[in-house]
């Protein structure tokens, strides 16, 4: 409870001096731009629109659990059956982790891909937009080259209690705004 006192007396303090207001809130956004900046040269360097993900499922256990943090790497190397890949179906928000199954090269030399969970029973045309039997180069995000297990737990809790997430954000920044340095 004292730390919540200390922090009500120092915004009380920011509050009456504009400068050190100021300066707090460019010190807070230099935070923020810094991680947009680190993660915008992540995906450059691993050529992925995003270059970290959450598992989300058990649908690749034993492999990965639900939870954990995949690394991912979307070079133009060609992919072989049995990679994990994560893929975007369009006309769903949320992608997915998988491995590859089979690859099919089509008479003009394109490869198209079919996955599937290691811990489901099929495949994974049920998942696939209406029609479609395989995935597309341009469907797949990156294949996964490093993990971290359980680490993305926090990710997911967040998801489930959204409050939980802005009151993380607002002490985070309230922190930021009251620190000395």
């Amino acid at each position: 409870m004292d730390i919540v006192k200390q922090q009500v007396q120092e915004v009380k303090k920011l509050c009456k001096d504009p400068y050190e207001l100021s300066f707090q809130f460019l010190n807070l956004a230099m935070i923020v731009f810094s991680a947009l900046m680190i993660w915008r040269g992540l995906e450059v360097y691993t050529k992925s629109e995003s270059p970290v993900v959450v598992v989300l499922s058990g649908s690749m256990e034993p492999a990965f659990q639900r939870g954990d943090i995949l690394f991912l790497n979307n070079d133009d190397s060609p992919i072989r059956a049995g990679e994990i890949v994560v893929f975007k179906i369009e006309g769903r928000e949320i992608p997915i982790v998988h491995r590859i199954l089979n690859v099919h090269e089509d008479k003009d030399g394109v490869a198209k891909y079919l996955t599937k969970g290691d811990n489901n029973n099929i495949d994974d045309r049920g998942l696939y937009k209406p029609g479609q039997r395989w995935l597309a180069r341009k469907d797949i995000m990156g294949r996964a080259r490093g993990s971290l297990p359980f680490v993305g737990m926090v990710t997911i809790l967040l998801n489930d209690y959204p409050m939980a997430k802005y009151i993380l954000v607002g002490v985070m920044g309230l922190f930021v705004l009251t620190s000395k340095e």
